[in-house]
């Protein structure tokens, strides 16, 4: 027996789903060699349908590791609880730790019966592809590198994200970190049927050629990214060499090995809180008086809430924002919540507190409100494409007429949008503090901070910034799950697991602070604990 053969044998044998990758460059030659690997792979009719689109860009890299975050956390909600308990427990995928991506693509836009073999099997192209990602699997072994196929992708949004025209579609994510016994020729091509095209023609960068990236919203502002893979791979090694089993505290390690990976200072944090009226109560939609959103922000900027109480009881620092305590803007269902110009000034605002409070560390977000919880009904509605039913929870106190009332403000809130971009959103159907707390969510993100979500409401305005910013989603805590119906959707779509489940009703950071004391409790944990070497 030739002696490559068992060479062979044994890389395929050793071959495995890598999903923990160190941070390290791969060479380019060693790169395109993976990549002429699978452009050498047998195809149906020597049709070579397959494109690689190679991923190093951050944010592309942030954008779909947080796909991968919230279909792992839907497939999860479909399981029985121990299984899904055992899924969340899994590590299914290293997008931000690898430091190359390869979406591999099948572009089906020749008819089948164009193609000799597809007539008959005209998914045959898609099998194509699939053995051109088993060669360069093979290869990347070969040279000492790891790779894993991702697939936890609704496959129209990774699609979107890299801009391929209708008729093209994805196989999933390569994840690229650290036989070659064929024929020197397919058969096709010894026999003049086709010649191999040049890898240059296959191979895309970043996104699809023919599509520009959109531009990023003027809310956003500066660039930034999430961790680089240094970071994130350093903060799991550090979680290694404690002494206790990987993982021993659940959820709780998870969250802390995404915080660690952070630039920003762990040893402390801050609870930010703003508030704001609503027009929207003149339909009746809550159980208090507007007067209530003034008495609770004067006891939290006292330190006599329990949102203050809570903060100060974690060893947080406490800033209270009036973003519009005693106005009341625009009745969402007949007038913008903002105009323009306010929006810009708020976002600001937000920001320029959110990164004061990340500079010092965690920051944890809260809201004071009445009525609010109905705009957050319409803002989830808007940005998830669902309907008042699904959305509309009782809100503080709510009885059925009330939730009556309020599915019908966000519907008619709703038919009012003439688009779904999220600075629009917010500025059509949102509020004041929403938009303060979007841009604490942006500002702290910049500072390199962890930002702890509270409920529905803060969940929300992190969804907006993520929509505008994906980088902002490494850095976002659930802190709590709230009752609100829509709570469970949205941090969902985050990607987030969250750390209390304890159906608390109150807003104004309660639980938020509640989970940056677990936090800070963790982390001084791991500080203490002894380790391997």
């Amino acid at each position: 027996m030739p002696e490559h053969i068992f060479g062979l044998a044994d890389v395929v044998a050793a071959r495995r789903d890598v999903r923990r990758y160190r941070p390290d460059a791969v060479p380019d030659d060693i790169l395109t060699a993976v990549l002429e690997a699978g452009h050498r792979a047998p195809s149906v009719g020597h049709s070579q349908p397959w494109r690689f689109i190679v991923v190093r860009e951050p944010g592309t890299r942030d954008a779909a590791a947080a796909m991968a975050d919230r279909a792992r956390i839907k497939q999860a909600a479909q399981m029985d609880e121990a299984s899904a308990r055992g899924l969340l427990d899994l590590q299914l995928e290293g997008i931000r730790e690898a430091p190359v991506g390869i979406v591999v693509a099948c572009d089906r836009r020749t008819p089948a019966a164009g193609v000799l073999g597809r007539a008959t099997f005209p998914d045959a192209d898609l099998w194509s592809c699939a053995t051109a990602i088993q060669n360069m699997w093979l290869t990347a072994r070969v040279y000492g590198l790891g790779m894993g196929w991702v697939t936890l992708f609704e496959p129209a949004e990774l699609a979107a994200l890299l801009g391929l025209p209708d008729g093209v579609e994805t196989l999933g994510w390569l994840c690229l970190g650290w036989p070659d016994e064929r024929p020197p020729e397919p058969g096709l091509q010894r026999a003049g049927w086709s010649k191999r095209q040049p890898l240059a023609d296959v191979v895309m960068h970043e996104r699809w050629e023919a599509d520009a990236t959109p531009p990023p919203s003027h809310l956003a502002g500066d660039r930034f990214a999430a961790p680089n893979q240094d970071r994130v791979v350093a903060a799991r090694d550090r979680a290694d060499e404690l002494l206790t089993p990987p993982g021993s505290l659940g959820v709780l390690d998870r969250v802390l090995d995404r915080l660690t990976a952070l630039p920003g200072p762990l040893e402390s944090g801050t609870l930010v809180v703003a508030a704001a009226d609503h027009a929207v109560t003149d339909h009746g939609v809550s159980a208090f008086d507007t007067t209530v959103t003034r008495d609770v922000f004067a006891a939290t900027t006292r330190g006599e809430s329990m949102g203050a109480v809570a903060a100060r009881s974690a060893g947080l620092e406490l800033i209270t924002i009036d973003a519009g305590v005693g106005v009341r803007r625009g009745n969402i269902t007949a007038a913008d919540a903002l105009d323009r110009d306010e929006l810009t000034r708020l976002v600001a605002d937000g920001k320029a507190a959110g990164s004061r409070a990340g500079r010092h560390g965690i920051v944890a977000l809260g809201e004071i409100g009445i009525g609010n919880t109905t705009v957050a009904a319409a803002l989830t509605a808007a940005l998830l494409g669902r309907s008042p039913d699904d959305v509309v929870g009782r809100g503080a106190s709510a009885d059925a007429a009330m939730l009556d009332r309020k599915r019908d403000v966000v519907a008619q809130a709703l038919a009012r949008l003439t688009t779904r971009a999220p600075d629009d959103v917010l500025r059509t159907v949102g509020g004041a503090e929403f938009a303060v707390l979007t841009g604490v969510v942006l500002g702290a993100c910049e500072a390199g901070a962890g930002v702890v979500l509270d409920g529905l409401a803060t969940s929300v305005c992190a969804l907006i910034a993520a929509r505008l910013e994906p980088g902002v989603v490494a850095h976002l805590v659930a802190g709590q799950r709230s009752r609100e119906s829509a709570h469970s959707d949205v941090l969902a779509e985050l990607g987030l697991e969250p750390l209390l489940d304890l159906r608390i009703r109150s807003g104004e950071g309660v639980g938020a602070a509640l989970a940056c004391g677990l936090l800070l409790d963790g982390l001084a944990i791991r500080r203490g604990v002894a380790r391997t070497h």
